[in-house]
């Protein structure tokens, strides 16, 4: 039985940075869904909470769920929701999860250098747009350049998710985690500081360097983070066989 693939974004961005990967699993026939977090995408006029966007996680799954087993991707803050989503004292109906370029505490050290980034390019004129779209243009190929913006950016929510992200609980969540899991991450993501003690709390989780790549390794690198998804998917298409 075909896994159904679950993609959750990150911060600013919306389900549009998923592009690439959705076209893949498509010819593939594999189905795959794309979420747009509460004040992202077209829910951009929506206060950011953590109760609704773990629903919007939720609802997904469980849809998905109806028809077979379920992979979870998430990236960024999507990653980390992800993680406590799939960590919950009640597990969710989850086959496996992978999470890329989130192996960091949203606390402390971490949470405060993005929090400053952030804020620094929301000072600039046009809050950084400009800038933004000089680093997308330097660093990704022509192909998915436009991806991370062709739902908008969610300026006005970045502050409030990025400050609602200190209330999860990591730690505890991801011992819970019993079902395959994959941390992708690339070589000069700012977000690698914490790898190490993801891969302690969830000893039976793999972590995946993909060298030369940035934080956007999904869309810096589709067709590296497409074959790791093929792989996830195999992996949980041989355990449903094997069950």
């Amino acid at each position: 039985m075909k896994p159904r693939v679950v993609l959750v974004h990150g911060i600013r961005t919306s389900r549009t940075m998923w592009r690439s990967q959705l076209e893949h699993l498509e010819a593939l026939g594999i189905s795959g869904v794309a979420v747009d977090l509460p004040g992202h995408g077209a829910r951009m006029d929506e206060p950011f909470t953590l109760t609704d966007a773990f629903a919007t996680i939720d609802t997904a799954v469980r849809d998905a769920a109806v028809h077979g087993p379920v992979l979870l991707v998430g990236h960024s803050m999507g990653g980390l929701l992800s993680v406590a989503y799939s960590g919950q004292e009640d597990a969710p109906p989850l086959a496996g999860l992978i999470g890329a370029s989130c192996t960091a505490l949203p606390r402390g050290v971490a949470l405060s250098t993005y929090r400053f980034l952030a804020q620094q390019f929301d000072a600039l004129p046009d809050r950084g747009l400009w800038l933004s779209k000089r680093v997308l243009a330097a660093t990704l190929p022509a192909d998915t350049r436009a991806d991370f913006e062709a739902g908008g950016y969610a300026f006005d929510t970045q502050g409030i998710a990025l400050t609602s992200l200190a209330d999860l609980d990591l730690t505890t969540s991801l011992p819970r985690i019993r079902i395959p899991v994959w941390w992708i991450n690339g070589q000069f993501d700012q977000l690698r500081m914490h790898e190490r003690l993801f891969q302690q709390l969830a000893p039976h989780s793999e972590l995946i360097v993909v060298p030369r790549t940035t934080h956007l390794v999904t869309a810096m690198r589709p067709q590296v983070f497409n074959a790791l998804l093929d792989l996830a998917v195999a992996t949980l298409e041989r355990d449903a066989a094997r069950s």
